[in-house]
């Protein structure tokens, strides 16, 4: 472990104060978040699929695609790169080398869940769950393939909306004991919930603020006061984008013109400066 890797900044950063952390579908967008003063963002499976091949968020997206993201992300910020990692492509021995592709990538901490292949959203119905010991299984594959002990694994269960309360509380403890350093309860019901589940588990939890799911929308606050180290944000970005670019061309469209939404834009000016780019500068 190095004290200059990014597990270790974003262990550390989350000891300090309970962090709100957006998804990113692209490392400009990485960009704009760590401008704007986050403290670590989120590469979403869900947003990348999305943006990237314009699929749904069902295990379509490679290793090879999220570990090329990934890298892209990880050299265009400075903060603590997330990863969603899904199902971890494969059982045990590939969960072991998507650990290698993504620590190489630059991550900080990378995330698997318990679903079946292929996954589901998790806010919707109709998910299979593997067996609590297959998941351990790749829980201790991705603690042994890590170069450095710092980097942070996460465990997702989507146990609550398939199996139950009480096994998402189970799976979440063999999770950690299989070697997970954080978990990450999906689709909760209600704030008590978010409350009851950060009182029985003893570690570091991630809620997931997904807007038009399964769980009530939170803030940072709330949740910190309830016990959890970050507040998730995974599309909303996405989103909010989309919707305005659906505006935009709505206006084109109609008008023949961009003349009435250069309020609304980013300048070239503005955009220049994201990507530390003076034009006037040597060549």
């Amino acid at each position: 472990m190095t004290l200059s890797s990014p597990g270790t900044r974003l262990r550390e950063t989350v000891s300090q104060s309970a962090i709100a952390v957006p998804g990113v579908p692209h490392a400009l967008a990485g960009r704009l978040a760590q401008q704007a003063g986050f403290e670590a963002v989120y590469l979403s499976g869900a947003a990348l699929s999305a943006s990237l091949l314009a699929l749904p968020d069902v295990g379509l997206l490679t290793l090879t695609e999220l570990a090329q993201q990934a890298s892209h992300l990880c050299r265009a910020v400075e903060i603590p790169v997330i990863v969603d990692a899904d199902t971890g492509f494969g059982d045990a021995i590939h969960v072991g080398r998507t650990v290698v592709e993504l620590e190489k990538a630059g991550v900080a901490a990378i995330q698997l869940e318990d679903q079946e292949f292929p996954k589901r959203c998790g806010h919707l119905g109709g998910k299979s769950l593997i067996d609590a010991d297959a998941m351990c299984a790749k829980l201790r594959a991705a603690d042994k393939a890590r170069a450095d002990s710092s980097l942070v694994l996460i465990a997702r269960t989507d146990a609550r909306g398939v199996t139950g309360w009480e096994d998402a509380l189970e799976r979440a403890r063999q999770y950690l004991d299989a070697g997970a350093d954080w978990i990450f309860p999906e689709a909760l019901n209600s704030r008590a919930e978010f409350e009851q589940f950060a009182d029985a588990i003893d570690a570091p939890l991630i809620a997931n603020m997904t807007e038009f799911g399964k769980s009530p929308l939170l803030s940072l606050a709330e949740l910190a006061d309830l016990g959890y180290a970050v507040a998730l944000f995974p599309v909303t970005l996405l989103r909010v984008a989309m919707k305005a670019m659906e505006a935009a061309l709505g206006v084109l469209a109609e008008e023949g013109s961009q003349k009435d939404l250069l309020d609304l834009m980013q300048t070239r000016e503005e955009l220049y400066e994201l990507l530390d780019y003076d034009p006037e500068g040597s060549q």
